[in-house]
């Protein structure tokens, strides 16, 4: 399996644990990561200041991809949305898709229809399937205990993602989870927006948003809460201490994993290939629970 790597933008700069789980993962899974110089931003920042300037940002993107003839995996949640639901619009529109790709020749490119785009833990999860995943396990996390965040965009809105999981109850995230020999543990508001969204505009909000989910998640005595998107990472971890000042509240290091950091363990890797060093919140507890020094 070969797929186009889409980073996006805050991955290289702030979640290079994501970045190097997946690549090491991915290398033991026989999924072969292509590096695309020209790829940029997805457009999903520009979305809310002018959709015609995110719609050439992605188009651009998926001209590469085209060019490549190769489909894409992402990493983020919303580069994934934005770059699936701009396929879907330009490739059904003829109007807008002549309209994109004549602003496109200035650059050279062309917009043309055939590109998947799919998100890495959905390519694990239909394509590489569960059993095999747990075929590939070689260290016991039986006695982990993991809550798991989806993110809003993960499998929202699903007539984008072909209804492969179920918006309203999904279990995707949690049954890799449970792939690895860890547990799976549920929790109250386990689908609540983890705040990113508005930051940059009502922080205040944004930070009791994710400060409501790490109250609910470690009510329940986690080992872990794991996630696949670099910003949902930000607000839960990044943020993490901002929150507790804020709130007079303390989460005892609650660690935040990225899915492929936790696979990787299961199937042996060196914390070092993970990127644990590169993790804000260590998550030290975790690994000496598993006698990993």
């Amino acid at each position: 399996m070969k797929y186009a790597l889409f980073l996006g933008c805050t991955i290289p700069v702030r979640s290079q644990n994501y970045e190097m789980s997946a690549r090491e993962v991915a290398k033991k899974l026989g999924i072969d990561f292509v590096d695309i110089e020209e790829f940029s931003c997805c457009g999903f920042p520009m979305k809310s200041a002018s959709t015609e300037t995110a719609l050439l940002l992605t188009a651009k993107n998926l001209a590469v991809a085209a060019e490549k003839k190769m489909d894409i995996c992402t990493l983020c949640n919303a580069c994934t949305g934005v770059l699936t639901e701009a396929n879907k619009e330009l490739s059904e529109n003829k109007e807008l898709r002549e309209k994109i790709n004549e602003k496109l020749k200035d650059i050279d490119k062309e917009y043309k229809k055939g590109v998947k785009i799919r998100h890495f833990s959905r390519i694990l999860y239909e394509d590489i399937d569960l059993e095999k995943l747990s075929e590939t396990v070689k260290r016991d996390l039986s006695s982990l205990r993991i809550s798991v965040h989806y993110g809003c965009h993960y499998e929202r809105p699903k007539d984008l993602y072909d209804d492969f999981d179920d918006p309203e109850n999904p279990i995707s995230l949690d049954r890799l989870v449970e792939a690895t020999g860890a547990n799976s543990v549920d929790y109250k508001g386990k689908l609540d927006c983890c705040g990113g969204a508005i930051l940059g505009v009502q922080e205040d909000i944004a930070l009791e948003m994710a400060k409501n989910k790490l109250d609910n998640v470690t009510a329940n005595k986690v080992d872990a809460l794991v996630t696949h998107c670099p910003f949902c990472s930000i607000m839960y971890e990044d943020n993490r201490r901002k929150i507790e000042t804020k709130f007079d509240v303390q989460y005892n290091d609650l660690p935040v994993l990225f899915y492929p950091q936790l696979l990787g363990l299961a199937m042996g890797l060196d914390k070092k290939q993970l990127g644990f060093r590169l993790n804000k919140i260590k998550a030290n507890a975790l690994l000496e629970k598993l006698g990993i020094e």
